[in-house]
Order: structure tokens, then C-alpha cells, then sequence
């Protein structure tokens, strides 16, 4: 319980803060799951629009620091990687 009105605004702008990273978390996490399911199909075409998405979706979410820049990268270097490999195939 907070005890002065600075703590008390901190704290709604705490649980405003983290609705909204959940929210951006969650989306990030339904385009790559998206993006396996079309990856285990070989849907080339579908797998690299979803790629694109969820590239867009990790900068955008690094940037304001939701996820780690490192993050970001290493996700979109590893889903590129088995995207490149059907692409071969």
C-alpha cells in the first residue's frame, strides 16, 4: 500500500505500464508461434510475411525496452535462419 500520492501514481503507472507490456509480449509471442506452424508446413510465402510482422513487432517492443535489444535480435537471427533453410529446400 502505497503510502504518499507520488507512491500511489507510481503505482497506476506501474500496472498501466505492465498491462501494456503484457499486451505487446503477448502479440510477439502469437507471431511466432504463428510463424512455426507455418515454418512446420513449409509455407514459405506465409512463414516470411509472418517473419516480417514479428521482426516489426520485436524492434518496436526493443525499442521502449519491453524486450531486450539482445533479444530481439537473437529471435529474429534463429526464425531467419529456418526460414532461409526452406526457403532452400
Amino acid at each position: 500500500m502505497p503510502n504518499t500520492r507520488s507512491a500511489a501514481k507510481q503505482a497506476r503507472a506501474s500496472e498501466r505500464r505492465r498491462a501494456h507490456n503484457r499486451i505487446v509480449k503477448s502479440k510477439i509471442h502469437t507471431l511466432e508461434k504463428k510463424f512455426l506452424s507455418l515454418w512446420e508446413a513449409k509455407d514459405a510465402k506465409g512463414a516470411a510475411e509472418t517473419l516480417r510482422a514479428l521482426s516489426s513487432a520485436l524492434d518496436k517492443a526493443a525499442k521502449v525496452k519491453v524486450v531486450s535489444p539482445n533479444l530481439a535480435a537473437r529471435k529474429k537471427s534463429r526464425l531467419t535462419a529456418r526460414l532461409k533453410a526452406i526457403v532452400a529446400a
